[in-house]
């Protein structure tokens, strides 16, 4: 059911919204329920040992998740798109633009939360990998998606941080960097572009058991993962880990106009695990 009547119409591109269960998917299907056109976008297909298959959203895996919402009545149209590499990233844009004629939101959702071990065990590439596709592919989107609705005269622009874009986390030196990076960059980003009717947020959700955040918990559970979760689920007010849903409401929120006067905002949605 639709909340924010605004946003009817909108088009939104959401990046890493390829893989089953992500909070690209989530996001992109409660915009889509709001009514916006929605573009899935995805790298599609493996990069290398750093950027697997199992790791990434495949062009199959997207498509499938664009006839699904096909048929709950969403428009929907799908494009690959590492965004690691700015000609790809500036074509997305362009192709928001073709297909429909605008591009009204714009979520760095595309993310690398897999490559995560102490700093002194940190290999070079894999710092890199991070640091590339969760802070330099938002520094991208953000500059191609702004250079149309500078264009237009509005836009919304969100950025998905994370709770290590306000705390750290030992052994995620890099991806504790990246998320702390895109705050920064997201109150730059709000600072330059207000002037040109663009809002542009972060969401910070804690721990959400998508595929990546399954792999997180066996990665830190040491073998425990009841015993894991318990305290996960001890230390959070609310009682529960993230959904993926909960980001996705934040987002849709932020993107609507009853947020009209938010910008450069961190938006914590955490449960109350999360203060700063």
């Amino acid at each position: 059911m639709a909340q924010y009547d605004d946003l009817n119409g909108k088009v939104a591109v959401i990046t890493g919204a390829g893989r089953r269960k992500g909070l690209g998917e989530a996001i992109a299907r409660r915009l889509g329920k709001e009514g916006c056109k929605i573009i899935l976008a995805d790298i599609g297909k493996a990069t290398g040992d750093l950027l697997p298959e199992d790791a990434i959203g495949t062009s199959s895996e997207m498509e499938d998740i664009a006839s699904e919402m096909r048929a709950e009545g969403i428009e929907v149209s799908t494009a690959t798109c590492n965004v690691l590499e700015e000609s790809e990233v500036a074509a997305l844009a362009q192709f928001a633009v073709d297909t429909y004629g605008t591009l009204d939101i714009w979520v760095n959702n595309a993310g690398v939360g897999y490559l995560m071990t102490s700093i002194v065990d940190t290999d070079v590439a894999e710092w890199d990998t991070v640091l590339g596709v969760n802070l330099r592919g938002v520094f991208l989107g953000i500059k191609h998606a702004a250079k149309r609705m500078i264009a237009q005269g509005s836009g919304r622009i969100i950025n998905i941080g994370s709770q290590a874009s306000k705390s750290a986390f030992a052994e995620a030196g890099a991806y504790t960097t990246s998320k702390h990076g895109v705050v920064g960059l997201t109150r730059v980003a709000a600072k330059e572009l207000g002037q040109h009717g663009i809002n542009v947020n972060a969401v910070c959700p804690n721990h959400v058991t998508t595929g990546l955040g399954a792999w997180q918990n066996s990665r830190f559970a040491d073998g425990d993962l009841d015993t894991y979760m318990k305290a996960m689920k001890a230390r959070i007010p609310l009682g529960r880990p993230g959904l993926q849903e909960d980001t996705a409401k934040a987002c849709a929120f932020l993107c609507s106009e009853q947020s009209v006067y938010i910008t450069g905002e961190a938006m914590n949605v955490s449960g109350g695990e999360e203060y700063h």
